[in-house]
């Protein structure tokens, strides 16, 4: 079967090509901008302490090892890190969904009493605060420093997400559609459970990514209101060593020489962050169908 090449119906002019080679010259570079460090440290943590501390790695592997891996994953601190870190990532999680949806499923309908009101208290915490310390004190007053719930429950809420939720239930969800399910005898809340949540994927979709990324990443408030070690999320452990250096030589078994140590050192901080980024890049592919959809929706008259 002969081969028939398409050809162009439309001539570009000399503006149109000028233009084209210079933005993927542009976005080139800033691709390479971008990629070199992921691939720098990816690299870094698979060579050896030597060429690690010697500066020979620059962009592949040099010298293949696992050693800043093993080191990992034998040191109590940082497993209690990660698994801390997945518990708040996903019990955080599901509570932020739930708490979004049922505030912005209400400030959706039309015939919600003051919902103007409540949506400009909403709006309004966006630009004011009371400051960190009344924000201390009130989490202090209710018992909960130095305890997990800490990290969940007064970051339960987004603003920012529940106006995109809103946003989105009163773009894809009729009122019609209620109106129906009244008919046929449903209350609010099976209204909600029966066909409200089953219609918002690609919306419980990009706010579940969106908080999962947060909670994942989160560390200041574990800063400021945690003191126990073993409470510690990921984030926490990779400051201290990152930041602080403190990471403690004498978890690494056998341990030749203080080179070697120092040499691990860093080679352990390139590893950490690939560990501490894998779950989050391993989520994005399976919710990208549903973010573009999700993100445009949710934001039509946000």
């Amino acid at each position: 079967m002969p081969w028939n090449k398409q050809k162009n119906t439309i001539k570009e002019s000399k503006g149109d090509r000028i233009f084209l080679t210079a933005n993927i010259l542009f976005l080139s570079i800033v691709m390479l901008v971008v990629l070199y460090p992921l691939i720098f440290i990816v690299s870094s943590s698979f060579s050896s302490t030597a060429a690690v501390t010697s500066g020979k790695v620059w962009l592949f592997p040099v010298e293949p090892s696992l050693a800043g891996y093993k080191a990992i994953f034998r040191n109590n601190q940082i497993l209690y890190g990660y698994a801390n870190s997945i518990f708040y990532t996903v019990v955080g999680t599901a509570v932020n969904i739930i708490f979004t949806i049922m505030a912005a499923f209400p400030l959706s309908r039309k015939d919600l009493y003051g919902k103007n009101l409540i949506m400009f208290l909403f709006t309004f915490t966006m630009l004011f605060s009371g400051g960190l310390v009344p924000f201390y004190m009130v989490v202090s007053k209710l018992g909960m420093l130095d305890k997990r719930i800490v990290l969940i429950l007064p970051t339960a809420l987004a603003v920012f997400q529940v106006i995109i939720a809103r946003t989105f239930f009163q773009i894809s969800i009729p009122e019609e559609l209620a109106e129906a399910a009244e008919i046929d005898g449903c209350d609010d809340f099976g209204f909600l459970i029966k066909i409200v949540i089953p219609l918002s994927g690609p919306i419980i979709a990009v706010i579940g990514l969106m908080y999962a990324v947060n909670n994942w990443n989160t560390y200041f408030n574990a800063l400021i209101f945690l003191k126990s070690t073993k409470l510690f999320p990921l984030q926490m452990v990779l400051r201290n060593i990152l930041i602080q250096n403190s990471f403690d030589p004498n978890m690494v078994k056998d341990p030749v020489s203080m080179m070697e140590t120092q040499g691990l050192r860093d080679l352990l901080k390139y590893a950490l962050i690939v560990v501490a980024s894998v779950p989050v890049l391993s989520i994005y592919p399976f919710v990208q169908k549903f973010f573009v959809k999700g993100m445009l929706i949710g934001s039509i008259k946000g």
